[in-house]
């Protein structure tokens, strides 16, 4: 799956939520802080994470690409 976005950059906590991944902000910040996400193979703890083209996220074995439109 791919998640476009229109800008340089997206947050790891609003990817999650624009996958449909995450319902809140909240959400996604519990899901991070267990550990449960991988960016680009590592786990990523920090929900601020800046996302770029290419960047692959994997949730709980949902995995999305960031594709950006500036790319």
């Amino acid at each position: 799956m791919e998640v476009t976005i229109k800008d340089e950059f997206i947050k790891l906590g609003q990817a999650l939520k624009l996958a449909g991944l995450a319902g809140s902000g909240i959400e996604a910040r519990i899901m991070i802080e267990d550990e449960k996400v991988l960016v680009n193979g590592a786990v990523e703890t920090r929900r601020g994470k800046k996302l770029r083209d290419g960047d692959v996220v994997d949730c709980e074995g949902h995995v999305f690409t960031v594709r950006s439109l500036m790319a």
